[in-house]
């Protein structure tokens, strides 16, 4: 097929957007900016709230989203990475964006990057950016949203994402993720997230740290923006937590009373993330006339999930899924099962990483658990990144953990299956958390009903 015939297939418009990785990460915004001038700004047009950090961004998309949607309110959203189909990360109202409409959009962002990578000096736009793209065009001529939640990829000062004006900017936290290309102290990491604050756009963060925060206020500064962050501003504190219902307290400088919230998120992590939401949501009623009656946003809140986020997928026998996939997810990890465990109850970890993750930080930071773990097994997957088990046994002994503790996995499918049918017959109570890489996380997710099926057989 000639390249300006078009594709006609979706499965053909998903292979070229996924051959574009060989253009890997190339931080910057100048070919952004040249396709989106070609094809008229449409980024102006559309009400954006821009969130960025190292973890909990998904999550906190997610709260806003269900809240604004619980309130009437179209919602685009535009997240990264994807669990099951590449289609989640660009949803309308909560449905993934049509094959039909990626389809048309592909054919059409197709024609300009190959303009782009022929008549200028910027080469091709890489694959992060073309989706990019693809969402700006798809939210502005397709679905209108009334607004748009907009996670940033990686960063923030240099991400594709930044070619937006938002009504608010989100910073999550900092954590040592993405070293190589974000820098490696964390007010480097800091630096370049706090790109995202605009001229007079007020911003939201639920990082703690003073130095941290110096370095948002000194962009605050510059760009005479209002930043908000929590402990000052706002506060969240909580209540009750059992797996699966967690109570919490939230009140703001922008309410007279302070207001309880329950969530189905786990994790004393999620109650940050969705405090952060509801600052968000605090200025967008106050500053820009979005109207959310109370009982809207609590039913919003307890409505959210994200999946692979110490997620249930299996209630007896027990299997969790998380996405800790960095250090500080690691350690927000242990913080909920340190509290969640039942006492008398074995825990069963099932990890895998990346190879160029602080594996060796990530194991360490499991100790405060490490009296409730009775196997910890390591095993790698089917991503061209992903570390080998023998090598993630090696992390794990550097990081403290003796070789009894240790199982290398072959296979993680066989694991799973004779993990569920062992459980099944012995009605044991033990605990199985799967986490590490959110791209392992996926499969694990997608193979699952599978294994439920053969190991009732």
């Amino acid at each position: 097929m000639q390249a300006e015939e078009g594709f006609v297939e979706y499965t053909q418009a998903l292979d070229w957007l996924h051959g574009l990785l060989r253009f890997g990460q190339r931080p910057g915004l100048e070919r952004m900016q040249w396709v989106l001038e070609q094809v008229g700004n449409p980024e102006r047009r559309i009400p954006f709230i821009h969130v960025a950090g190292t973890n909990g961004k998904g999550s906190t998309c997610a709260f806003l989203t269900q809240m604004l949607m619980e309130a009437g309110y179209s919602v685009g959203t535009f997240t990264s990475p994807y669990l099951v189909d590449f289609r989640e990360r660009i949803r309308f109202n909560g449905s993934m964006i049509a094959e039909e409409d990626l389809l048309q959009l592909v054919n059409e962002v197709k024609v300009w990057v190959q303009r782009c990578e022929q008549e200028t000096e910027f080469g091709s736009p890489t694959e992060f950016e073309v989706i990019t793209l693809i969402a700006i065009l798809y939210f502005s001529r397709v679905a209108r949203p009334a607004v748009v939640v907009w996670e940033t990829g990686l960063g923030g000062r240099l991400d594709s994402t930044n070619v937006v004006l938002p009504l608010v900017s989100v910073i999550t936290n900092i954590g040592m993720d993405h070293t190589q290309v974000l820098g490696d102290s964390l007010e480097d990491i800091a630096r370049e997230k706090a790109g995202i604050i605009k001229p007079g756009v007020p911003v939201v963060t639920g990082e703690v740290r003073p130095e941290l925060l110096e370095v948002f206020e000194e962009r605050a500064r510059q760009t005479k923006s209002t930043l908000y962050h929590i402990g000052e501003h706002f506060q969240a504190e909580q209540v009750e937590e059992q797996l699966n219902d967690q109570q919490f307290r939230y009140k703001s400088i922008h309410r007279r009373a302070e207001a309880s919230y329950r969530l189905t998120m786990n994790g004393i992590h999620q109650t940050t993330n969705a405090a952060v939401a509801l600052m968000t949501i605090d200025i967008l009623r106050n500053y820009f006339s979005f109207l959310l009656e109370e009982e809207e946003i609590s039913r919003g809140l307890q409505q959210t999930r994200w999946p692979g986020r110490l997620e249930v997928i299996s209630p007896r026998p027990m299997v969790i899924l998380d996405g800790a996939h960095n250090q500080e997810g690691m350690e927000a990890l242990v913080s909920s099962l340190d509290r969640l465990l039942p006492d008398g109850v074995q825990l069963h970890l099932l990890f895998s990483g990346l190879a160029d993750k602080p594996l060796a930080k990530m194991a360490e930071s499991l100790a405060p658990v490490k009296s409730k773990i009775k196997k910890l097994h390591v095993t790698t997957f089917d991503f061209p990144r992903a570390a080998e088990a023998n090598s993630l046994q090696e992390s794990f002994l550097a990081g403290g953990w003796e070789q009894e503790f240790l199982d290398a996995v072959p296979d993680w499918r066989a694991f799973l299956l004779s993990w569920m049918r062992e459980k099944q017959l012995a009605k044991a109570d033990d605990w199985l958390v799967v986490c590490g890489s959110l791209y392992f996380i996926a499969q694990v997710r997608a193979f699952f009903p599978t294994i439920v099926e053969e190991a009732g057989e």
